[in-house]
C-alpha cells in the first residue's frame, strides 16, 4: 500500500487498506481497545462518505447486501 504517488494507486491502496482494517483479526483485537468517540469517529466518516457519494438504492444493494429495494 503507498499513498500520494497518484490517484489510481491512492485507489487501490485504499481498497487494499480497507480490506486489511476490516479482517476480523485485526478489528477483533482493535475495536474492543477503541474509545465510545473513536468508535463514533470512524463510524461518522464512514457514514458520512456513503451518503455522499452513494444513491440510497446503492447503498442497500451494496452495503447492506440488499438486491432490491423499495422506497
Amino acid at each position: 500500500m503507498f499513498f500520494g504517488m497518484n490517484r489510481a494507486t491512492d485507489e487501490q491502496s485504499l481498497i487494499a487498506f480497507l480490506h486489511h482494517f476490516s479482517n476480523e483479526r485485526l478489528s477483533g483485537v482493535l475495536v474492543p481497545r477503541m474509545s465510545e468517540e473513536e468508535i463514533h469517529q470512524v463510524v461518522d466518516l464512514l457514514t458520512d462518505v456513503m451518503k455522499k457519494h452513494l444513491s440510497g438504492d446503492e447503498y442497500h444493494r451494496l452495503f447492506l447486501g440488499e438486491e432490491h429495494h423499495h422506497d
